[in-house]
Order: C-alpha cells, then structure tokens, then sequence
C-alpha cells in the first residue's frame, strides 16, 4: 500500500523543485540581459572635450566630464613658455613665446571643437612682483595678453594673476588629484569619492614664492584657511604663500650685502661676477646706499657648510609670532600632519643632493653637508649638471625652509615625499579643477542604438517574456495527475478530496 499523504508530499515537493530551479535560469537570463543592454547604454555614451590653457600647462577638460561640479581633467599637452620672452625691458610685450605654443594648441584640437574650448591664463608670483614693482607695466602685459588670446579661435574667459593663496591651494589640490584622493572610478565606470582616502599636504618652491598647504579640522578658521567644495565633499584647507621666498629670491636676500663678497655657500674655487641690478633690482632686496645698477660685483666661493646655513637663516624671522604656533616672519601655521608632497624646487634639490621619495632629517642634512664639502673642480667634472655651484645653497635653504620654518621634526620629516608624476606637478592643474565649478555641465549626447542592436534587443526581451509566462503557468494541477495515473498498468487510481486542502484542490494517491 502507498500512503497517500507521503505521496502527494513527495510529488509536491519534486514539482516545486523543479519550477524553482525554471524560475531561477529564467532569472539568470533576464539579469543578464539587462547587464547587456547597460553595457550597451555605457558604451555609446560618448563626451565632447572643452580645453583650458595656462600660461606654461596645456590641458583638456572633457565638458560633460563633470561628477558633483567638479570636472575630470587629464593633461594631453604641457607646452612651456618662457616668462621672460614676453616682457622686454621697456615694459613692452612680444608674443613670440605664446604663439609658438598656441599653434600647437591650436593643431592639437580638432577645429571642430575650437569653439567651444575655454580657454584661461594665469600668472604667478613673477607677475605679483612686476605689480608690485611697476603696475602700470603688469597692467599692460595683461592687456597685451588679453589681445592676443582673444584674437584666438577659442572661448577666451580671462588672464588675471592668482593670489598666493590661491596659488598654496591650487598646488594642494593637483596633487590630491592626481593621487587619486578626491575622486575614482568605480567597477561602473562612475566617479566616486575614495572609501576612507585622506589628502595629503601640499608643499610647492618656485622661483619667487613657496606655498605649503594642508588639510586641517573644520573648526579651525582664519585669514589663511580657505573652504573648498569638491566632488561634492567639502574641506577645510590651511594654505599660505611667502612671496620672495622661492629659491631664486630667496637667493637674492641671502647675497643682498655687497661686503659678503666670499659666499660661502658657493663651493672652493669657484667665482663669478654679476651687476649690482641683477641682485638690487627685485621687489625683494634692499638697495644699498650709493647704488649702482652697473657695479659689477664678484663673489668667491667658500666652501663652508656650517657658515652657509647661518646665512640661509638670517634671512627668515624665526622669533616674532603672536599666535600658538608659527611658521616664520610672524605667519600663524598650525601643526604640521598626515603625508606632504614636496615638489618643483623640492623635489629637484633632492635629485641634486641624490635624494628621491621619502628620508629622515638626519639623513637629508648629512647629504647637504658633504655635498657643500666638494669642491669646484671636483662638481664642475659633472657635465650637463645645471647650476650646480647653487646647490649647497637650496639644499640649506629648503632644510631651513622645511624643519625651522614649516617645523617639520625627525617623526613628521618622514612623511615627506620629494617626487614628481608623470603627470606635472603644479598648481595649474588645479586652478583648471577650481575654474571647471563655474564651466555649465553639458548634455551628454546619446546617440540612437542602431536597428539590428535595438532589434535584437526587442527579440531577447520578448522571448523572456514568454519564457517567464510560460513557467508561471506551468504547475501541473490535480486533474493532470489523475489522468496520468489512470493511464498506468495496474494501480486503482482515485481522485479524491483530501481532508484540509481546498475543495478545488483534488489529489491523487494509489491503493492496492
């Protein structure tokens, strides 16, 4: 005999198996067909590219590129300008510099998209000192400038000269940028903020001016503390620029008094002669009485490490400070923390000194020590080695800069990086970010799918249809089971009611 009860359970249980292993490839196919149609969307969706010039920094920006206000740049072309073949001596300007670069801009993008390229220039602390200096000559170049790039093919925005500041936190965010702190793309192909990525400082020496620049706590607020919006994240960044303290000037004030006439930050045997203007002429130097742009002034080399860092020194102001803590020349800095960045004159005083990524302070000062110690014959045997008689000088100026007067000590010296990207590394980069919240996001063009894709689209969403119907419509009611079994050889077949199911519920069982 055969239980009804353990039959009707055991053929319930193998019909709803198999339906739910139907229903779950049916499932399998409609996701994945879904996946292809989003594959499919992500593929035609194609963006029109704006361009953004600065000065010496050639980039692209693509229009509709844009995640939370805020653009996604690449650098398709560095073009380098030099800043002193635009501006003669009578305060005249010749574009000479600037049109051998446009015209490679002016080639590399399709003509197509000159229209509807931005393009913007900015000018940095050479051109702060000019204003400082004569404002009526920087005026004039930046008219000059203003002809000439609104005669171009392109959407010229403007040329005006940053402010130190902005130049600090332009710097900071190029490098969190391109170190992929601010944003990323997911396994979507969507830009996203980095789970729990931290920024990391910024330290930039030019020419003229350094800036330094780092992330630091919301409640913190000041003249030197600027709240940037981006990707939608908000940050509170300390930021400050010393003008005249890049390494150039800074060079200058260290060579100020004419009596030094032994430098000891040149090494041994070597010697040079300069006019009295080259030096006495910056915004950063003190004529002396009876000046004479014409002097002509010869230094020799001394040779002498120790003596050498005394007069890089002498020329911050380490004492005055009316705050908790201070950097140099009175400026409030909080507390140096997390990872820093140094690059331009950082990172190549580092190469000249054999230095690369990340060292201790210790380690850093014995390397500016022993190479103050060679002397000119010995340095001068290294061809193709650019100014190379200035290197005991940065290499104590940038140790003074960064552990007397960033006050970086033995553990935070080691969260120090002296390097350069492929990429460069400056503020242009993210002056062109900062600039992308005020460029309108474009519509992004979707073209049409083509008729053998959307048809085939329409075919593989039918057939599931069917497919999905067809499974949901296919459990095998009572009546279909007894009629089955009446076909069998021997068993007595009966269809009956069973006790608690629904009277239009009838099973089927065998007795014999």
């Amino acid at each position: 005999f055969f239980n009804p009860i353990s039959c009707q359970q055991e053929m319930a249980s193998k019909h709803k198996m198999g339906y739910k292993c139907r229903i779950a490839g049916v499932m399998l196919l409609l996701l994945t067909s879904i996946a292809a149609l989003v594959a499919v969307a992500v593929i035609q969706d194609t963006w029109r590219l704006i361009g953004k010039c600065l000065c010496n920094n050639i980039f692209f920006l693509p229009s509709s590129s844009k995640e939370n206000e805020t653009g996604i740049v690449t650098e398709t072309l560095n073009c380098k300008v030099d800043g002193e073949s635009h501006i003669t001596k009578r305060g005249g300007v010749t574009m000479a510099g600037f049109r051998k670069c446009m015209d490679i801009v002016t080639k590399t993008i399709p003509p197509t998209k000159h229209n509807s390229t931005r393009l913007f220039l900015g000018a940095t602390a050479g051109m702060r000192l000019l204003q400082m200096k004569d404002a009526q000559r920087a005026n004039n170049v930046l008219v000059k400038l203003r002809q000439y790039l609104s005669s171009l093919p392109f959407m010229f925005q403007n040329a005006s000269v940053i402010t130190g500041q902005e130049e600090g936190l332009y710097g900071w965010i190029t490098v969190n940028y391109l170190m992929g702190n601010l944003v990323e793309k997911n396994v979507w192909n969507a830009y996203v903020r980095p789970q729990g990525a931290k920024t990391v400082g910024s330290m930039d020496l030019g020419g003229a001016s350094t800036q330094i620049a780092f992330a630091v706590q919301d409640d913190l607020k000041g003249a030197d503390y600027l709240r940037v919006k981006l990707y939608g994240y908000p940050y509170n960044v300390y930021t400050h620029s010393f003008l005249c303290y890049g390494k150039n000037e800074a060079g200058k004030l260290q060579s100020s008094n004419p009596k030094n006439i032994t430098n000891p930050c040149y090494p041994k045997g070597f010697n040079t002669t300069r006019k009295a203007s080259s030096i006495f002429e910056s915004q950063c130097t003190k004529k002396p009485q009876n000046y004479d742009p014409n002097q002509e002034l010869t230094f020799f080399g001394g040779g002498d490490s120790d003596s050498c860092g005394k007069v890089v020194k002498s020329i911050f102001d380490f004492k005055t400070c009316s705050s908790s803590q201070c950097s140099f020349n009175g400026v409030e800095q909080p507390p140096v923390t997390g990872d820093f960045l140094a690059y331009a004159g950082f990172f190549y005083t580092a190469v000249a000194l054999q230095l690369n990524g990340t060292s201790n302070i210790n380690h850093f000062n014995t390397s500016v020590r022993n190479f103050c110690h060679k002397n000119w014959a010995t340095l001068n045997a290294q061809k193709n080695v650019k100014y190379i008689e200035t290197h005991c000088y940065a290499g104590h100026y940038v140790f003074t800069l960064l552990a007397d007067g960033y006050k970086f000590d033995t553990d935070t010296w080691k969260n120090i990086n002296f390097l350069q990207q492929k990429t460069n590394i400056g503020w242009s980069l993210g002056y062109m970010l900062s600039m992308s919240n005020m460029i309108p996001s474009e519509v992004k063009k979707i073209p049409p799918l083509s008729n053998p894709v959307f048809a085939g689209l329409i075919f593989l969403f039918s057939a599931l249809t069917i497919m999905t119907a067809r499974e949901s419509l296919a459990i095998e009611r009572p009546g279909n089971c007894c009629n089955s079994a009446r076909g069998s050889e021997n068993p007595t077949v009966a269809c009956a009611k069973m006790p608690g199911l629904d009277v239009n519920n009838q099973m089927c069982y065998y007795s014999g």
